[in-house]
C-alpha cells in the first residue's frame, strides 16, 4: 500500500527532495511548473509512516525554502529581466508580473510574506523583490518568517494526511475482511444448496 511504499523510501532521499524542490522552486523558478510543497507533503507522510522523523523534515524543508528564496532574490537583483524573458507568457502573464512589481514597490516585505500562499508567487516573488530594489535587510526577516511558517505547515499537513491514510487503510482492511467473509459464506451456501439438490435428485 501507499504507506508501505513511503516506508521503503530511503530517508536520505526523502530529505534531499524536501530540501531541493523548495530551494529550486524560487532560485530557478521551477515552481512555475512543479510546486515544491509536493515533496514536503510526501516527506511529512513518510514521517508519519515511520520512515523518518517529522523533526528532521521540518528544518530541512524550512532551510530549502529560505535558502531558495534568498538565491532567487540575489538572482533577481542581477539577472531579473533576463530570467523573466525566458519564462513563457502562457505560464507567467506580463500583466501579473507588472502588478506584483507595483505591490512590491509599495508593500515589499508583506508581499514577500504572502507570496508563500501559491506556487506561482513563491516562484516569482523572490526574484521580483530583488528586481524591485527591496533591500536585503527588509527581505530577509520576512523570508525567514514566511519560509518557516509555510514549510512547517506543509510538513505537518503531510504528516496528518499520512495519519488519515493509515486510518483509511486500516478501515479498508476491515472492510476487505468482511467482504471476503461474505464471499466465502455465500460460496459455501451455494455449494451446500447444489449438493443437497443433487442428493435429492438421486433419491
Amino acid at each position: 500500500m501507499v504507506l508501505d511504499a513511503l516506508r521503503a523510501l530511503p530517508p536520505v532521499l526523502v530529505l534531499m527532495l524536501a530540501f531541493l524542490c523548495p530551494a529550486l522552486e524560487a532560485s530557478i523558478m521551477i515552481g512555475v511548473i512543479f510546486p515544491g510543497e509536493i515533496t514536503i507533503l510526501v516527506a511529512g507522510a513518510a514521517a508519519q509512516a515511520g520512515a523518518l522523523s517529522l523533526w528532521s523534515v521540518i528544518p530541512t524543508a524550512v532551510a530549502g525554502a529560505v535558502i531558495g528564496d534568498a538565491v532567487g532574490f540575489g538572482l533577481g537583483r542581477r539577472y531579473g529581466e533576463l530570467l523573466l524573458r525566458r519564462l513563457p507568457d502562457r505560464l507567467v502573464k506580463p500583466e501579473a508580473v507588472q502588478a506584483t512589481n507595483e505591490l512590491l514597490r509599495r508593500r515589499g516585505p508583506i508581499v514577500v510574506l504572502i507570496g508563500r500562499l501559491t506556487a506561482i508567487l513563491r516562484a516569482l516573488v523572490p526574484s521580483l523583490a530583488g528586481m524591485s530594489g527591496l533591500s536585503w535587510s527588509r527581505f530577509l526577516p520576512y523570508n525567514l518568517l514566511g519560509g518557516a511558517a509555510w514549510a512547517s505547515t506543509v510538513a505537518v499537513l503531510g504528516y496528518l494526511a499520512g495519519a488519515s491514510l493509515a486510518a483509511v487503510q486500516q478501515q479498508l482492511g476491515v472492510v476487505s475482511n468482511v467482504v471476503l467473509g461474505l464471499v466465502v459464506a455465500t460460496a459455501l451456501v451455494v455449494w451446500l444448496r447444489s449438493h443437497v439438490r443433487r442428493r435429492h435428485s438421486r433419491l
